[in-house]
This record gives structure tokens, sequence and C-alpha cells, in this order.
């Protein structure tokens, strides 16, 4: 697969900062059976593939994170 050469740049609007996640303590989220973790790192929620730690990170504001949660939980995310 050829390699990306997209740049990356910050979404119009993006009012979150460039977060050190380099010392975050992570955790996995479903008791070691899926491939996500996340880490709440100064005042933000990030979330990240375990399976890939190197790649991009998504940041949750408390209030996003909440909605996600409430989201996932009454089945928003469930494609079958």
């Amino acid at each position: 697969m050829a390699e990306s050469t997209i740049q990356q740049q910050p979404l119009a609007g993006w009012d979150k900062p460039e977060l050190d996640l380099s010392s975050a303590e992570w955790q996995s989220t479903s008791r070691g059976r899926g491939d996500v973790q996340i880490a709440f790192v100064e005042g933000f929620i990030a979330m990240r593939n375990s399976g890939r730690p190197q790649s991009p990170s998504l940041i949750f504001t408390p209030a996003e994170w909440g909605a996600f949660v409430s989201g996932a939980r009454e089945g928003e995310f469930d494609l079958t």
C-alpha cells in the first residue's frame, strides 16, 4: 500500500490544544477484549487504537465524551 503524502491539518474551528500524550496512563475500555484505550489528560479524554498506539488519537472534551458514551450505550453506532 502506498504511503500517504497528505499533511494532517487541524480542522477549522479546532479549539483543542496539542496534548502531550507521551506519559498518558492509557486504560483499556473493554477489559482487554477490544482494541480501544482511553486516557484522561489535561481535562480532555484521548482515545486510541491499542493495536496501533503510534496512530493519531481522538481528543474529546468532557461534553463530547459524554455524548459519545451515551450514543454508544443507546446503540447509535451499531452497524448490524
